[in-house]
């Protein structure tokens, strides 16, 4: 039997509801995996990453995305007012991050990334601001141990490059590390219900299925608002969306 079945069967009660939606959820994942007539390769390594080339062009295509500014606006604007530390999970070029303190400089923040190329703006920008810590870190590994608690854990489309099986065992770490009441932000690239809708979101950001990116690895709004709410997030909900483009977020308890 397939190893994240297995661990999916673990997280369900031993009820027929449980188990027949860790069914429909497995099903889901191996569909969008392998048999989309549009294929998602296996997500970039470490190593990949920290190629400047790589990351150069992953940068320059993040920075035309249509309406990004709108889905972030929206992130901003719903970080509770009493936000005192704030984690951005793959925070690149450091621009979420940026936004943020240009709006709160009174907050702390930790970014972490895999790429130094990416790494090397967040770095100079904020060389000399005590509030802002830098951390180079593979998050297709879990989080580091010591990074203590947040009233918020951002992340700004990076966990879609994750495998399934990592994006559902982030979010129970993530869940972990944000403080009562605290809230998850995630301005992510999801899966499209059909390939016809996946081309046209490709053809309004100026693609062709030939040249998207490879090491995307897309799954369904509604499956991912379905695993945090099974995390124990409430208040879960896709608060702005356009296309393939959508801010899933939620509050613990």
């Amino acid at each position: 039997m397939h190893p994240t079945f297995v661990r999916q069967l673990d997280h369900a009660n031993a009820k027929f509801g449980d188990i027949q939606q860790v069914f429909m959820d497995f099903a889901v994942t191996q569909c969008f995996s392998t048999s989309m007539k549009i294929s998602f390769a296996m997500s970039r390594s470490a190593k990949e990453w920290s190629s400047p080339q790589t990351a150069l062009a992953y940068l320059n295509v993040a920075d035309t995305i249509p309406h990004r500014s709108e889905g972030e606006s929206v992130l901003i604007g719903h970080l509770p007012e009493n936000t005192k530390r704030i984690l951005d999970l793959g925070t690149g070029d450091g621009r979420l991050i940026r936004l943020i303190k240009e709006n709160r400089p009174e907050i702390e923040a930790v970014a972490i990334d895999v790429s130094p190329t990416m790494l090397k703006s967040p770095r100079e920008d904020f060389a000399n601001v005590s509030k802002v810590k830098i951390i180079e870190h593979d998050f297709s590994q879990p989080l580091p141990e010591d990074l203590g608690y947040f009233d918020a854990v951002v992340s700004s489309f990076a966990i879609h490059h994750l495998r399934h099986e990592r994006k559902r065992e982030l979010y129970e770490e993530i869940y972990d590390i944000v403080n009562p009441t605290g809230i998850f932000c995630n301005l992510e690239h999801v899966a499209s219900p059909s390939v016809e809708l996946h081309v046209r979101f490709l053809k309004a950001i100026g693609y062709s299925p030939e040249k998207e990116d490879k090491a995307n690895r897309l799954l369904p709004m509604e499956l991912q608002l379905r695993w945090l709410r099974d995390t124990g997030f409430v208040e879960v909900d896709c608060y702005w969306k356009w296309l393939e483009m959508a801010l899933l977020m939620g509050y613990k308890a």
